[in-house]
């Protein structure tokens, strides 16, 4: 894969559609700090804006995905709650642009996600984990409440009270677990991890962006949507994607019975 960009805590690297964004302190397991914020946030809106982009992938380096927050960092030592809120706010902006990111992001959770990594592998929009990845939601074992959107997504996933156990014990849970209850979409063993979650990266690249980002936005606009207007988003959607270059060449390719070469 081709390296976009130099950063300091991340690697951004991008091959045939599918752009890679991997978490890179892995001597402190990818802890996140203000620096890997605003590259983190600085990446996802490159890719975002990247027409040759279909596909996002987000791992970390080494043996975590993403054990949470720095504790070096500087932002513990912090106690004006008005900056210490601006600082978290903007971590909780990851997730949120990962969701509002018109592309398919995958999480390729190869260790450890805990804390603010539980948050930002739940953002994705799948989850493909090895073997020995970990999940846990450790905040209150900590003093403190979660950030980065886990308690919007645990409830959503894994239904209310599977996500009030996980927060309110913080038990760190097994890949295997963690399947089970439909946290995560598949558990693949460690040697394959990066093989197979490339072969569902490829797949996804191939399908129309216009219509993936409309069915995304859909689908998560449609969890907090009545029928009605969801049917009626759905609607518009749909009009849209009917009068672009991509359906044209999707049924040609449908009565030409050939793979189709959507643009």
């Amino acid at each position: 894969m081709e390296v976009l960009m130099e950063y300091t805590s991340i690697v951004l690297k991008q091959d045939e559609g599918v752009a890679k964004i991997v978490l890179n302190r892995p001597e402190i397991m990818n802890g996140v700090d203000q620096t890997m914020c605003d590259e983190l946030l600085a990446a996802i809106d490159q890719v975002a804006r990247d027409h040759e982009v279909k596909t996002v992938i987000l791992t970390g380096s080494g043996r975590a995905f993403c054990a949470g927050g720095n504790l070096g960092s500087s932002i513990y030592t912090i106690k004006d709650p008005r900056e210490l809120g601006d600082i978290i706010l903007k971590f909780g902006q990851v997730p949120i642009n990962m969701r509002n990111m018109p592309k398919p992001v995958i999480a390729m959770v190869n260790g450890a996600a805990v804390g603010a990594g539980l948050g930002f592998a739940l953002a994705c929009d799948i989850i493909i984990a090895s073997d020995k990845a970990r999940f846990g939601h450790v905040y209150l074992n900590l003093g403190v409440q979660s950030d980065c959107g886990a308690t919007y997504f645990l409830p959503r996933l894994i239904g209310v009270s599977k996500a009030c156990a996980l927060i309110f014990t913080g038990d760190i849970i097994d890949a295997a677990e963690a399947e089970r209850i439909g946290l995560v979409n598949q558990v693949v063993p460690a040697k394959e991890l990066e093989t197979r979650t490339m072969e569902l990266a490829s797949k996804l690249a191939k399908k129309p962006t216009l219509a993936m980002g409309m069915a995304k936005k859909s689908i998560y606009q449609g969890l907090t949507m009545d029928l009605p207007s969801a049917v009626e988003f759905e609607a518009r959607a749909h009009v849209m994607t009917m009068i672009s270059d991509d359906m044209t060449e999707g049924i040609a390719a449908f009565k030409e019975k050939r793979a189709p070469k959507f643009k």
